[in-house]
């Protein structure tokens, strides 16, 4: 729908729409801000791939899943708020936000997708909220160029389920 609008700097989606589709605002290069009413239950594939101005995004509670390759290379993308609706993290939902620092996986998610968050070069904390472990396809293709004192935070008395689930024991910090 606005694929390549290279000076779209700002949109409020209507509460009519119900689905961010594929591609929609992929390479909007000036697009800054978002505002995705709680109608929206889906976004699609690649619907804000190489926003590389995007800084937040706010994921309302009608959303259930997060596209493959939503929000690709949105490498100004410092925030994410992910609603306790969503259960899927589609494969590299996230890669190359490098800006992000930190993000909370909610407990709804009950799977995450490979390279998700690859190439998220700043990734210091990634905090899941649920005691029972996301599925992965592989762990280490979920955080692949991560920094080295990337550390997930999990609650207390989950650590021998996350570790197999796969997740590295010694990034697991129980909080």
């Amino acid at each position: 729908a606005f694929y390549g609008c290279s000076n779209l700097t700002s949109i409020n989606i209507p509460n009519s729409v119900t689905s961010i589709g594929e591609r929609a605002f992929e390479n909007c290069r000036s697009l800054t801000s978002i505002n995705i009413p709680t109608s929206v239950t889906a976004i699609g594939r690649a619907a804000f791939a190489y926003c590389t101005v995007l800084t937040s995004i706010n994921i309302p509670s009608s959303v259930t899943s997060i596209g493959k390759r939503a929000f690709y290379y949105c490498r100004s993308l410092t925030s994410i708020n992910i609603s306790t609706s969503v259960t899927s993290i589609g494969e590299r939902a996230f890669i190359g936000c490098r800006s992000l620092m930190s993000i909370n996986i909610p407990n709804s998610v009950t799977s995450i997708e490979e390279y998700a968050f690859a190439d998220c070069s700043n990734l210091t904390s990634v905090v899941f909220e649920g005691s029972n472990p996301p599925r992965v396809t592989k762990i280490t293709d979920i955080f692949e160029n991560a920094p080295n004192n990337l550390k997930l935070i999990i609650p207390k008395g989950a650590k021998s389920r996350y570790i197999r689930a796969g997740y590295p024991g010694d990034k697991l910090i129980e909080q």
